[in-house]
């Protein structure tokens, strides 16, 4: 009888559902996409490495206690967790060949930099990544990338041999032998937009490097990544005493050492805060949805008035003329709850594969939705409900 009076009034009961339709919608759609991208963002930081620790020297330490060469050494032997460390520091520098000039984004460090570079890939394509006798040798070799290759060399990236010209801040220059090519930055973007437009990468020995800039000062950073993640925290501290003994700065707070895992956990602590919150606001549909259910339900006790009348002189009892408009409005919501939930996961789809994430819809949601769906339909529908159950029958047939 529920179902058959809703599918009486089809409009009645579409438009009735429309406020629970968009409020499911809107709630599945922004916790889909949200969650999603809270997933590709993070992802993004794993892919940085879980195990990573940046280290920094603060702004307390002097200009003259810079971190050195032999302390990158004596952190390698001293802690055994510690399975690659570079600093990973850039500059801007004028990079040429016979055919192209551009300012480049050059890296330098120790030969973990491939592992550590923040800002380069780390696959080679063609030749090698520069090595433990290039760093010590200070050797005048260059690893670039497949975009860099294609626009210094007229659109080749088999570029290994090849001269390049490195030109400093300082007019310092350098001829550097192109050893190795990795995979390319922007190769997604490339159609669209034009080469010319993507910034060149490169990347140096930090021996190099001094050659070419001999005012570049210590290291101030450090990047590390470690064998086993669960050990970071103790790998930080450890890291953090040995250079204050080193340098004699024990209690000087001069190095912070920070780790991803840190960082994970407080990006997604933000993300979930916003996300929540804007589901929250999409929420606020619900409830109008919800007092549209009511609504229409009390208009509807008052319509069949003496539907209720005949039914309860026929013998109907309190309960059962409850659970009938209770079931209405239980039946609205859910239908309106289940179509909601189709127009969320498309529209979660839809805008997930405009910004090329992958969209997040557990069976949890679902479920939730569908839940809550009928909790909207029992708290709005009970009072409609409980005022048709108490009509007096004789009243009722009186109606009108």
């Amino acid at each position: 009888m529920a179902i058959d009076s809703v599918l009486a009034n089809k409009m009645r009961s579409f438009l009735t559902m429309l406020g629970i339709i968009i409020g499911i919608a809107a709630v599945i759609a922004i916790l889909g996409v949200g969650n999603g991208a809270t997933e590709e963002i993070t992802g993004t930081f794993n892919n940085l490495g879980a195990s990573t620790i940046s280290l920094s020297v603060t702004d307390e330490a002097t200009e003259t206690e810079p971190l050195t060469e032999n302390d990158i050494l004596a952190l390698k032997e001293a802690i055994p967790e510690i399975e690659r460390i570079s600093p990973d520091k850039t500059a801007m520098a004028s990079i040429q060949s016979d055919f192209e000039s551009r300012q480049s984004i050059v890296s330098y460090g120790t030969p973990d930099l491939q592992y550590t570079n923040q800002v380069m890939e780390s696959t080679i394509i063609s030749g090698r990544y520069f090595n433990q006798n290039d760093y010590a040798d200070g050797k005048n070799v260059i690893v670039i990338s497949e975009d860099t290759a294609a626009a210094l060399f007229n659109g080749r990236t088999e570029v290994l041999g090849e001269q390049i010209k490195l030109v400093g801040n300082s007019g310092n220059q350098l001829d550097l032998t192109v050893i190795g090519v990795v995979e390319g930055t922007f190769q997604d973007l490339q159609g669209s937009f034009d080469l010319s437009q993507m910034p060149l990468y490169a990347a140096i020995p930090l021996t190099t490097m001094e050659k070419l800039n001999p005012t570049l000062g210590g290291i101030d950073s450090l990047t590390i990544q470690v064998t086993d993640k669960d050990a970071i925290e103790t790998v930080s501290t450890q890291i953090v005493r040995i250079l204050e003994t080193r340098h004699d700065a024990v209690g000087e707070n001069w190095y912070s050492a920070t780790n991803f895992l840190q960082a994970l956990d407080q990006v997604d602590q933000v993300l979930s805060l916003f996300i929540n919150f804007i589901a929250a606001v999409a929420g606020i549909a619900l409830l109008v949805g919800g007092i549209g259910v009511m609504n229409i339900m009390l208009v509807s006790v008052t319509e069949r008035t003496r539907e209720i009348g005949t039914r309860k002189a026929l013998g109907a009892t309190t309960r059962t003329i409850l659970v009938q408009f209770l079931m209405e409005s239980v039946i609205l919501c859910l239908i309106g709850g289940t179509i909601g939930l189709i127009l969320g996961i498309l529209l979660a789809t839809g805008v997930s594969n405009a910004l090329n994430i992958v969209p997040n819809i557990t069976i949890g949601s679902v479920l939730l939705v569908l839940l809550f769906s009928s909790a909207v339909g029992i708290f709005f529908g009970l009072y409609p409900a409980r005022k048709a159950a108490k009509l007096d029958p004789i009243e009722a047939l009186r109606y009108e």
